[in-house]
């Protein structure tokens, strides 16, 4: 599993011109399902994410996590973060899950953060998504 987290000020999705998904501050999750993920893994990494103190404190400290400031979340399905370019200039996408098994996990994730009291907005599997944001800081984390 590959997650690209963002800390942003807002981020919206649109599918054929309209918003599906929209938040305030909070994070933007670009979310990646490999071969051999688990919804094990998909506790593990949503555990961490909400846990996540990459927030400033009244110090100006990176101290608070998500629910510290009331933030929400926005997962948007992406492949694309299996991408193999080593060889050639085509990307391979050899290494991502299948759409069936990647679409079950990313319900899965998105359910247990809900689970855990989480506002979380989604994207929509498999569609040709319009993601807008605006990053603060810019604070960006790569999680797998």
């Amino acid at each position: 599993m590959k997650i690209v987290l963002q800390r942003v000020t807002s981020a919206s999705v649109k599918v054929d011109g309209e918003i599906i998904g929209q938040i305030e501050q909070g994070f933007l999750l670009l979310f990646g399902v490999g071969h051999e993920d688990t919804e094990e893994d998909c506790r593990r990494l949503g555990d961490k994410i909400i846990g996540l103190r990459i927030f400033s404190d009244e110090n100006d400290k990176i101290n608070l996590n998500l629910e510290s400031v009331g933030g929400s979340i926005l997962v948007v399905p992406q492949f694309t973060l299996y991408a193999d370019c080593r060889k050639g200039n085509r990307p391979n996408f050899i290494q991502a899950a299948k759409p069936d098994e990647a679409n079950r996990l990313y319900e899965y994730f998105v359910d247990y953060l809900r689970s855990k009291g989480q506002h979380v907005e989604t994207g929509s599997f498999g569609a040709d998504m319009k993601v807008q944001l605006l990053n603060d800081g810019p604070f960006t984390i790569i999680l797998e």
